[in-house]
């Protein structure tokens, strides 16, 4: 065997540690990440975080040591020579967010790591399979320049794409080869004319005054013996396209540039360097243009091929211009990259008028079409992109403000053409083709759906189709928003992080996504955009000279709500101490804004509950609520700022942001609060967020809660929330003992209702909630998103009162978990499952007349409170036998209609009666 195998080889080797040691049939190793990541190539963490899940079959088993082999190659791990790292036997039951302590290994140099574990009886298991990441590179290790096209093109226009190409000879076998690579602008690698990886809209977006990322990629496979040839085309992205509403292009920068360092490791440990600089060549070829917000045109006729192979001419090629590095440093990509991960077929195709073909997906996604067509060259075929249609059948795109998102093909003449663009994306769910000959076959379009590679955690399924949808429609918004940023569109001319909408849908998305890594990235970008003094702002990254862009409330408040978040979900205090000073500088500034603890001052945009329904009665009481909001929103920080602090050891920040937490909320209540417990600028909102944020004296809760439902019946059992309010009104319903109001708000069809868009076919969720309605038809089109996730926020209740899945109060990452339906809204069935950072947890229950069943799944090294919904006095089993002598299960108390248990992990089979 070789000393060094190639990384996508190396997993095979990897098998030989595969039942090493001891054999225990109680619990086995699987699942190994490093920061989140499977086997990362080119991280910036020298001490990066480890975590594993344990399996097993049997009920209570828990990790009570483990061990941690960390090697310099496969041969060496699997002989189990940790000669980098062996942790030895620690004894505890800690399997996430484990801290590597072992040899710093050089740049680009990779870590094989594998673990075993001992059972609650002191086994020990086999040693899991082996993983791996690798460290960057440093930015003195590039030793490369920066390149971009000549210099004599004009960068006030559309420039077409470059393309790159750097020929090299490799005189002796390689063992390893490396590409690392970045860019102002977006890149698409290839080598020895394949494609290097799948990310598409690499490096991805950040502010590029502060930092700007490059991706890491293995490439051993590709590279050969003799001559090779490097080829990069280089696109606008964000650095130099259209951003947001503005009106001009480069907010970044006009002029692209990549930077490219191809590390090659001869079988004798020699190491060699293929490096961007002024001896590439590049030409333009059939790109002519192509932006994020416009389109992409391309000339087949002008296309180049073998132009990425070696025995390719290109003595007609300029010479590429050195041009000047940017201030900013260069950083690993923390997050899973953008791709293409899954293509959906043309529904139908119809001719609303001659020539004019529209084609249905059947669903709204973010990404682009490929297409397959044929005619003479020249033939120019043209495509738009729209979310829904005219009444006439023609596409709807006067929601998409000035992104004029148009797709050119002009076809070389071959028989038939396969085309899809590299360096845009659309929303959209239905396509026109104009231009062709003749009438297109259906499989002349295919939709290419792209995200970001967050990797699925939840599932949820009911008895009510409507309400199937609607987890359908919030799955797919998330798609369509979580690419690189949490976007709040991916269609208009916007498409802009939006932190309201990231706080209010951030604890949905956990469940439906691991995106731990992606808010690890995000994270930056917000602190990247804060002010000087302390104001977030409302976007991140930050769009410049938009000074009244920043210190929004339920907007900036997200970089508090967010690194809570993640702590809370996946026990990662880092983020919190690598954010702390940031946040503590937001809370600094409110303070000293608002000294008399009202946030009345520098509220800049204030968008209050943004998109509400209800109508505002006048100036006075809009400007009411707007401050209600901004105050509420003030406490909640204190409070998640306590609660963080405690999770850090930081005894006298607790006691400061305890203490100001009290504080507020005692000037809230004689700001706010009325004697018979109303509240100034009162709406569904002000009561919901009175009581979820705990701003209420104790005796005034039940009063409060009164007083919202009487407001849901007021408006014929609807609600009335915009963003902010929706998130918190079915779990503050359900909390307060009304669990069937908030059944009766999601089972609704009439509008204002999630049931309202579906049954006028949503596929995603829709910005407002009157985006189209039967008495007026579209709204304002100066924003009318169709694809908009902040409303799908009420998907964490699905998953925490319908399925029954929540963290403990008290415990993060769901080493602790509450598991507690809520039977209801006519509902026969309800199941959810998620893929917690320790592993599965399932809930699911059907009914049938009053008899229930309820099967429950927790993950090995944890144990949760399972509430079985049972009527007082009737029995409740589990798998046949009375519950209370079942094996991992502990009998607590009979509360509220609720058998409550203590149980171990495991899988369990509940029966019981409930009233009815």
């Amino acid at each position: 065997m070789k000393k060094w195998m190639f990384l996508p080889l190396m997993l095979a080797a990897f098998l030989a540690c595969t039942g090493c040691g001891p054999q225990s049939a109680g619990v086995s190793v699987t699942g190994l990440r490093c920061e989140y990541l499977t086997n990362p190539l080119g991280i910036d963490a020298a001490k990066p975080r480890l975590s594993w899940v344990l399996e097993s079959s049997d009920r209570g088993q828990t990790q009570k040591a483990y061990r941690i082999l960390a090697a310099s190659s496969a041969e060496k791990l699997a002989a189990d020579t940790g000669d980098l790292w062996d942790s030895g036997k620690v004894d505890s039951d800690r399997s996430n967010q484990v801290g590597y302590d072992g040899a710093e290994p050089s740049a680009g140099t990779p870590v094989f790591w594998k673990v075993k574990v001992w059972d609650r009886n002191g086994k020990e298991s086999a040693w899991s399979e082996a993983a791996f990441w690798s460290r960057g590179i440093a930015a003195a290790d590039w030793q490369a320049e920066w390149i971009g096209p000549d210099t004599d093109s004009k960068p006030t226009v559309m420039p077409p794409a470059p393309f790159f190409r750097k020929s090299f000879t490799v005189d002796q076998p390689v063992r390893r080869a490396v590409l690392y690579l970045s860019a102002r602008g977006l890149v698409e690698p290839s080598l020895n004319g394949e494609r290097i990886g799948k990310d598409v809209f690499a490096p991805e977006w950040t502010d590029y005054t502060r930092r700007i990322q490059y991706r890491t990629y293995d490439v051993t496979p590709l590279i050969r013996q003799g001559g090779n040839a490097l080829g990069i085309v280089l696109g606008d992205g964000w650095f130099s396209g259209y951003i947001g509403w503005r009106k001009e292009r480069g907010h970044y920068g006009l002029r692209n540039s990549l930077i490219a360092r191809l590390e090659l490791e001869s079988e004798d440990g020699s190491k060699t360097a293929v490096v961007s600089d002024g001896t590439w060549k590049f030409a333009e070829g059939p790109i002519l243009f192509s932006d994020f917000m416009m389109g992409e045109t391309y000339d087949a006729r002008r296309e180049m091929p073998g132009w990425n192979t070696p025995e390719f001419d290109d003595t007609a090629w300029k010479t590429a211009s050195v041009v000047e590095p940017p201030a900013a440093p260069l950083v690993s990509q923390p997050a899973e990259p953008v791709q293409v991960h899954e293509e959906i077929a043309a529904k139908e195709i119809t001719e609303p008028k001659p020539g004019v073909y529209v084609f249905n997906l059947g669903q709204n996604i973010a990404g682009w079409a490929r297409i397959k067509v044929s005619g003479p060259a020249g033939t120019k075929v043209v495509l738009r992109f729209a979310e829904r249609l005219n009444p006439d059948g023609t596409v709807y795109v006067t929601n998409l403000r000035a992104a004029k998102c148009i797709d050119t093909y002009i076809l070389k003449g071959d028989s038939e053409e396969v085309w899809e663009p590299r360096f845009t994306f659309h929303g959209f769910q239905y396509v026109e083709m104009t231009g062709l000959p003749a009438k297109p076959g259906l499989d002349a379009v295919t939709g290419r759906v792209v995200y970001s590679s967050s990797p699925v955690t939840g599932s949820f399924e009911c008895s009510n189709p409507m309400v199937n949808q609607l987890y359908s429609n919030i799955c797919w918004g998330q798609r369509g928003n979580f690419l690189s940023v949490p976007t709040d569109c991916p269609q208009r001319d916007e498409r802009l992080g939006w932190m309201g909408d990231a706080q209010i849908f951030i604890r949905t998305a956990t469940y439906n996504r691991d995106v731990a890594a992606f808010f690890t990235k995000w994270m930056q970008d917000v602190e990247d955009a804060q002010s000087p003094e302390g104001a977030y702002a409302d976007t991140s990254p930050r769009l410049k000279d938009l000074p009244q862009f920043e210190a929004v409330a339920g907007w900036g408040d997200a970089g508090i709500v967010v690194p809570w978040t993640v702590w809370r979900v996946y026990g990662d205090t880092r983020i919190i101490e690598r954010h702390w000073a940031s946040m503590e500088r937001w809370m600094d500034m409110l303070l000293t804004d608002n000294p008399d603890l009202i946030r009345k001052n520098r509220l800049n945009n204030n968008y209050g509950d943004w998109l509400s329904t209800v109508p505002d009665a006048g100036w006075a009481e809009a400007s009411a609520r707007k401050i209600f909001l901004a105050t509420a929103y003030w406490a909640y920080d204190a409070k998640l700022m306590s609660q963080m602090a405690k999770a850090l050891g930081r005894a006298e920040d607790f006691a400061k942001y305890d203490a100001l937490f009290q504080k507020i909320r005692d000037a809230y209540q004689k700001e706010f609060l009325k004697p018979d417990g109303h509240i100034e600028g009162e709406s569904q909102t002000v009561y919901v967020l009175s009581l979820y944020f705990d701003l209420l004296p104790e005796d005034m809760r039940a009063k409060v809660a009164e007083y919202l439902i009487e407001d849901i019946k007021k408006n014929g059992n609807h609600l009335t929330t915009g963003f902010i309010g929706v998130r918190h009104l079915c779990p503050v319903l359900t909390q307060m003992g009304y669990p069937e109001v908030a059944y009766t708000l999601l089972n609704n069809d009439t509008y204002p209702s999630w049931g309202y868009s579906i049954k006028h076919g949503a596929t995603t969720i829709w910005e407002r909630w009157d985006g189209w309605t039967t008495e007026k038809g579209f709204q304002d089109p100066g924003m009318n998103s169709f694809n908009h996730y902040s409303l799908g926020s009420v998907g964490e209740w699905l998953f925490a009162s319908v399925a029954g899945i929540d963290l403990d109060p008290e415990v993060p990452a769901f080493k602790k978990s509450v598991i507690r339906p809520m039977i209801g809204g006519g509902f026969t069935h309800a199941k959810g499952e998620f893929q917690s950072i320790y592993g599965k947890i399932a809930s699911g229950w059907k009914l049938d007349g009053d008899a229930l069943t309820m099967d429950v799944t927790i993950p090995v090294n944890t144990t949760a409170t399972v509430y079985v919904p049972a009527a007082e006095g009737a029995s409740v089993t589990e798998s046949g036998k009375p519950a209370a002598k079942a094996s991992g299960l502990k009998f607590v108390k009979q509360e509220n209609g609720f058998a409550v248990y203590e149980a171990g992990s495991g899988n369990y089979s509940f029966a019981s009666t409930v009233k009815k």
